[in-house]
This record gives C-alpha cells, sequence and structure tokens, in this order.
C-alpha cells in the first residue's frame, strides 16, 4: 500500500524543470536590462529616468498532466523612489540642481542575477538526472 501521492513521471519532470529554465533565462533577461540602465537618466531637464523593472512568475499548470511549472506572468515597474543626485550641470537636472537616478541598487540586481544562475543550473541538474535515469533504465531492460 502506497501512501501519498506517486511521483510524476520522468517527461512530467523534465517538463516542470524546463518551465523553471525559460522562467529563470527570462528572469536573467530582465536582471540584465535593469544593470545595463542602473545609470541611465531622463533626456529632458527633470523627467523620470529608467525605472526598474521586475519580473513576475506564477505557477503555470499547463506543463504535463498532475505537474505545474512556472512561468513569468509579466514584467513590471518597480514604483520605489528615485535616487535623487545633487549635480547641477547634469542636462537631466531640475530647477534645483538635482538629477532622478534610477531606482536600481546594482548589488541587488548581482544578488538577484546569482539567485537566477543558481535556479537555472538546478534545473539542468534535474533535466539530466532524469535523462541519466531513463538511461540506465533503458540500459537495464536490455539485459
Amino acid at each position: 500500500m502506497r501512501i501519498g501521492k506517486a511521483p510524476p513521471p520522468h517527461n512530467s519532470t523534465m517538463a516542470v524543470a524546463s518551465s523553471a529554465l525559460k522562467a529563470n533565462q527570462a528572469r536573467m533577461r530582465v536582471i540584465a536590462e535593469n544593470l545595463a540602465n542602473a545609470n541611465s537618466t531622463s533626456r529632458v531637464a527633470g523627467g523620470d529616468p529608467y525605472r526598474r523593472q521586475v519580473p513576475v512568475l506564477e505557477p503555470d499548470g499547463k506543463v504535463a498532466p498532475g505537474a505545474d511549472g512556472v512561468r513569468v506572468a509579466a514584467v513590471r515597474a518597480d514604483m520605489r523612489d528615485f535616487r535623487m543626485v545633487h549635480d547641477p550641470g547634469h542636462p537631466a537636472a531640475d530647477a534645483q540642481g538635482y538629477v532622478k537616478m534610477p531606482n536600481v541598487d546594482s548589488l541587488v540586481e548581482a544578488l538577484d542575477m546569482r539567485e537566477a544562475q543558481r535556479a537555472y543550473e538546478a534545473n539542468l541538474n534535474v533535466i539530466e538526472t532524469a535523462r541519466a535515469m531513463d538511461s540506465r533504465t533503458l540500459d537495464l531492460l536490455r539485459k
């Protein structure tokens, strides 16, 4: 007698891991965009600079029967305040000489990038392990 749910088949496992690979790849793309624009100011005096983007992940029940994956549902703007830097000579400075700088913190972005990379690598390992198990099972059945 088996207690609990049976584990999903390997193809479901690979589908879930594959969905996570795609989601983490999208996360890394958004983070790279944030880092690339960390110092992008407005082109007009007193205007708003680049606003940090944040990927929103949600469960995706469409990857395989009985297995939920993950997907990027949206990419939303981070509504935290911009940093203000006093630089009266800057073309984007307001009347008081302050320039609005993006609300991107390079350290936070670097940590988020590392987390996304580790999640990506972990899901690659899941796929490799599932393939190795399938291969080993086929080898045993051939004997």
